[in-house]
């Protein structure tokens, strides 16, 4: 790992204040799996800038709760993985989210990882994190090694040139929920949301998201869920014990007698965005759930363009859809 210059910071302006100043040198630190992960693994490319400066925002006390605010859930960007499983709020009357906090790797990582920083991942594509591959397109370069390389793991839907996919668990459950995030910027702060936080390849080759490099996310609000709404969240994974999703599903939805309204579908695993389904919710929308369920896993994978060894993918992500919406059944 290279050294860099490690800042502990008390406020949000005062850490925007860093990220202003120091731009694409300077990176938030909170819990650190992922930061320090690719720190090691230092990946080089054209346009690949390793941070220098560290800015630990955990002493900020603002970023760091869970509150039920009057028709929302509010959460810190600096709440743990940990804290969102164990709330009995979020258990209660948003068991979706729960749900997913608890998939994501072990209790050991749940205990620091925060719910920004999995929001904030870069990719896990094995091209783009080793130092060997220089021209992978998403550190500037010129070649997108997955598309005839090991890509079982890659996209099948959205590549456009680079097949990453997003390995974040709490994004699909978040979009599904219809969230907005909170981002302090220089000027003061904005809320997005969460579906439009994140951009494609086609729109930004060497980012996720619409943060720049002066920017930071502060907080997750969640509308309250409409009476009636169910909501569910299907991981799968090569190791039962701690893995990222080869294909995950969240389906968040309202039951009016046998009829699902308002579904909202939400893929991880097999774009390079956490993937919303407007085709199988379109199928869902109004309809008798149960005799819904087939054409609406058929036309979730509308589109889908496997690489050569990912087409299993395909299969898979129907079959978790249809494990998901059996459960809500």
């Amino acid at each position: 790992m290279k050294a860099f210059t490690y800042y502990k910071v008390n406020s949000v302006p005062k850490a925007v204040s860093l990220l202003a100043k120091y731009g694409e040198k300077a990176a938030i630190l909170a819990g650190g799996s992922d930061l320090f992960g690719i720190m090691k693994d230092r990946p080089e490319g054209p346009k690949f800038k390793m941070p220098q400066r560290l800015i630990d925002i955990k002493g900020i006390k603002d970023l760091n709760y869970i509150k039920d605010r009057k028709g929302s859930l509010k959460i810190g960007a600096a709440a743990t993985l940990s804290e969102i499983v164990s709330s009995d709020l979020i258990r209660e009357k948003y068991p979706l989210l729960a749900h997913a906090a608890a998939q994501v790797g072990v209790p050991q990582i749940r205990n620091v990882g925060t719910l920004a920083g999995n929001l904030c991942q870069r990719p896990r594509c094995w091209y783009f994190r080793r130092s060997l591959f220089t021209d992978c397109l998403r550190k500037g370069g010129g070649t997108c090694y997955a598309l005839d390389g090991e890509n079982q793991y890659h996209a099948v839907i959205g590549g456009n040139g680079c097949c990453m996919v997003y390995p974040s668990d709490m994004a699909p459950a978040l979009i599904a929920l219809n969230a907005r995030v909170e981002i302090a910027t220089a000027k003061g702060t904005k809320m997005v949301p969460l579906e439009q936080f994140y951009v494609g390849p086609r729109t930004n080759l060497l980012r996720e998201n619409i943060l720049s490099p002066q920017e930071m996310v502060v907080t997750v609000e969640i509308p309250k869920p409409a009476a009636g709404n169910k909501g569910v969240y299907v991981k799968l994974k090569e190791r039962d014990a701690f893995d990222f999703a080869l294909v995950s599903v969240a389906v968040s939805l309202t039951r009016k007698g046998n009829m699902a309204v308002n579904p909202r579908v939400v893929f991880g695993g097999i774009a390079p965005v956490p993937l919303r389904s407007i085709r199988a919710e379109a199928v869902l929308n109004g309809k008798d759930l149960k005799v819904a369920i087939p054409e609406a896993c058929k036309a979730a994978m509308d589109g889908a363009h496997p690489l050569k060894n990912n087409g299993y993918k395909v299969d898979a992500a129907r079959g978790v859809l249809e494990q998901a919406l059996g459960l809500l059944a």
